[in-house]
């Protein structure tokens, strides 16, 4: 699973998502993206779940970027426990994502096949997504 190396501050607060994805809501690395319609977080196993059905949708062929990485730590309390005696322990680690981040990256594989393994990942994440396609630099020199 995704986590950092090493952290800062074990305990984070759970802060708050408002606004469009400013960073990272571009198709950049690929040909083909898949991008957050919603805000949420999402965790570090379902971002590997989704890229395993990705790689396994276009049989290992092409390239799968993940732009994303859970940064956050989510701490829980263990089952029956009272009230007090401080925060609990880092549980897992989840990655805060607004309405308009690009998530995954795919390229080498056509549009079918790249529409299909999104649709894939998609089922795996808790937010609602949508397919982007590269917008191709028309320049004439």
């Amino acid at each position: 699973m995704l986590m950092p190396k090493r952290v800062k501050r074990r305990r984070v607060h759970r802060g708050r998502m408002k606004g469009k994805a400013t960073k990272g809501n571009t198709v950049t690395y690929g040909d083909y993206g898949l991008m957050a319609e919603e805000c949420g977080w999402i965790t570090s196993n379902q971002i590997e779940a989704a890229r395993v059905a990705m790689t396994r949708s276009v049989k290992r062929g092409g390239k799968v970027y993940i732009k994303i990485f859970p940064h956050k730590p989510v701490t829980k309390k263990p089952a029956e426990v009272r009230m007090g005696s401080g925060k609990g322990a880092p549980e897992y680690w989840v990655a805060v994502v607004k309405p308009g981040r690009v998530m995954f990256e795919i390229e080498g594989v056509t549009f079918e096949q790249a529409k299909e393994a999104m649709r894939l990942a998609s089922h795996k994440l808790p937010v609602k997504c949508k397919f982007v396609v590269k917008e191709q630099e028309g320049g004439e020199a």
